[in-house]
């Protein structure tokens, strides 16, 4: 007598699966997710570090022109005008922030609004197949 053979089970590991197939684009997916995240953060990185630049340049030129300067309203003149830009600079300088990460945002909604797409046209796909 012989024994039921029970029926051939895929190994849910082969890279022709659905599973894995499934894993690589989820890990894909997760990949780009990554890295638009790190074009943002660098994106944030080079406009500080080019507005810090910018305001040391300033700071240095206050000090000059402390050094520079003859009397004390000479020197309040100078002071007063560097506060009055720096106030100014650092008010638009958030405003170019906040204008980048709007930016980044709707960037990153696009671009879960196509993975997800992509995601639900294969599973139809896969449905119908």
């Amino acid at each position: 007598m012989s024994k039921p053979v029970a029926p051939a089970q895929q190994d849910p590991f082969a890279l022709t699966s659905p599973m894995a197939a499934n894993a690589q684009k989820f890990l894909f997916s997760m990949a780009r997710l990554q890295a638009q995240g790190y074009k943002a953060m660098m994106r944030y990185q080079i406009e500080a570090l080019s507005f810090l630049k910018h305001r040391y340049e300033e700071d240095v030129k206050l000090a000059e022109e402390l050094a520079a300067s003859t009397d004390f309203t000479d020197a309040f003149d100078v002071y007063a005008g560097f506060v009055q830009n720096a106030v100014t600079e650092y008010s638009s300088e958030s405003g170019k922030m906040a204008n980048i990460g709007s930016r980044i945002a709707s960037e990153t909604a696009r671009r879960v609004r196509r993975e997800t797409d992509a995601a639900i046209e294969d599973m139809a796909a896969q449905t119908v197949a």
